[in-house]
């Protein structure tokens, strides 16, 4: 039997996607964090120029996008645990920026950071959060959702829990302890992510964990330390019937 939980707390983090099943949505606030690479790529992209970015569930959901568009009408980008798809363009940040996506829209799928979008539907709000972005979409969500629960929702991989996405989880939770000061109610899993937070420095904490590691040794160390770049593009993106596109 499936346990529901309902959650008190105005900042809450859930380490897996998978948490997002257990978890009553409606009416929330969910930021889906990705940072190596799917919600990271995803910001970057919008920052510099695409016109959407339509997150899927996987491949065939993708060329399906595609199909319904019109070959060549817009940029297929993803991979399927850590390897791009065949024919797509690679679904790290700087790889598909410089494939060339300025005023186009990207269709996008991933092994988590995509599906952990699609577990999140029934939320009053979606966003897309990375290190990137992170102090301008806590602004966002200070001034427009004050009074509602914030889920920062880690993607993991695999149903297992991943370093980076806690990492990037605790620093939401500083910026929203920052701007609400003593206003800010934390659950001990955004008091936990906020400790990692403050305990790890830039970017050997990414370069580092898992996931980087394996990143460097596939030559993308350089990727690792572009996700690191906090507060880099003031951009909010928000998910809109299955599109995400900037504010």
């Amino acid at each position: 039997m499936t346990v529901r939980i309902e959650l008190n707390h105005k900042i809450h983090v859930l380490t897996r996607k998978e948490e997002l099943d257990g978890v009553r949505v409606a009416g929330k606030i969910v930021v889906v964090i990705d940072v190596l690479f799917a919600t990271t790529t995803m910001v970057a992209a919008l920052a510099h120029g695409a016109s959407e970015v339509i997150p899927v569930l996987d491949e065939a959901a993708a060329r399906a996008e595609e199909a319904r568009r019109g070959a060549g009408a817009c940029v297929l980008a993803g991979e399927l645990y850590a390897e791009t798809l065949p024919g797509f363009a690679h679904p790290a940040p700087l790889a598909l920026i410089a494939h060339g996506i300025k005023g186009r829209p990207v269709v996008y799928s991933t092994t988590n950071g995509t599906v952990a979008m699609g577990l999140a539907a029934g939320a009053a709000r979606i966003y897309c959060g990375a290190l990137l972005n992170a102090g301008r979409l806590v602004e966002h969500i200070v001034a427009e959702h004050r009074r509602d629960t914030v889920l920062l929702v880690c993607s993991g991989s695999g149903n297992n829990f991943n370093f980076e996405d806690f990492y990037g989880a605790g620093l939401f939770v500083e910026r929203f302890a920052q701007h609400l000061d003593g206003a800010a109610d934390l659950s001990d899993a955004a008091r936990a992510a906020q400790t990692v937070y403050r305990g790890s420095r830039l970017p050997e904490a990414l370069l580092e964990c898992r996931l980087g590691r394996m990143m460097s040794k596939r030559g993308l160390a350089h990727e690792v330390e572009f996700a690191c770049r906090v507060d880099a593009f003031p951009v909010v993106p928000v998910l809109e019937d299955g599109r995400l596109s900037m504010l």
